[in-house]
């Protein structure tokens, strides 16, 4: 295995061999091109996004700035909506759900480093893959670590620390992040916290 294939694998590999450095520079030019585009050339931001994303569904918007080392290894579904100062580390894989968003500041850290200090000298880096499904909302200031798979239909509350897997359809918040409730049908007609909807067309097909 050269070093980019133990890299996609989750194996220690060092990040300046077999090429890595330069495609990491080829990817920093165009997120560079992508960060300096006016507000209103939407259709040439939509281009370049999925020049830099491995694979991008319908409806895919990300706004400057943001941030990631390979963009390739980085695939979202469809309708995704990122918001200001997105970073992507996506040494390893980072796979995204449909109808998922993102507040301003969330942080996806596939990569790491060794926890003993000789280890970690050695020059030997890991990217662990990150998995976050369908229905997804990511509250501002989020971190998301190596390893982690955020599950359908949760809402994660702004500034946690996400260190471990989070299940399917709860709220979850905190440093380190922990389920505090399940998302029920009570939750349905709230907009925010006791406030309930004054219109009827938040319905699916409403």
């Amino acid at each position: 295995m050269n070093q980019k294939e133990r890299m996609l694998a989750g194996l220690p590999y060092k990040a300046w061999l077999d090429g890595l450095p330069e495609e990491r520079i080829k990817n920093k030019v165009k997120v560079h091109a992508y960060n300096l585009l006016r507000p209103d050339e939407e259709a040439k931001m939509d281009e370049m996004i999925r020049s830099i994303l491995g694979k991008a569904g319908a409806n895919v918007h990300i706004e400057p700035p943001f941030h990631c080392d390979y963009g390739k290894n980085t695939e979202v579904g469809n309708n995704f909506f990122a918001n200001f100062n997105c970073i992507i580390l996506d040494v390893g894989k980072v796979v995204i759900g449909d109808n998922v968003m993102f507040a301003p500041n969330v942080s996806l850290y596939t990569a790491g480093h060794p926890v003993h200090p000789d280890s970690r000298n050695s020059g030997y880096e890991y990217g662990i893959s990150i998995t976050i499904g369908d229905n997804v909302w990511i509250g501002g200031n989020v971190v998301v670590n190596p390893g982690v798979t955020i599950g359908n239909n949760v809402v994660i509350g702004a500034g946690s620390v996400v260190t471990k897997d989070i299940p399917d359809n709860v709220i979850a918040v905190g440093s380190p992040c922990k389920v505090v409730r399940e998302i029920t049908e009570e939750d349905r007609k709230y907009y925010f916290k006791d406030r309930e909807f004054d219109v009827e067309d938040y319905l699916p097909n409403g």
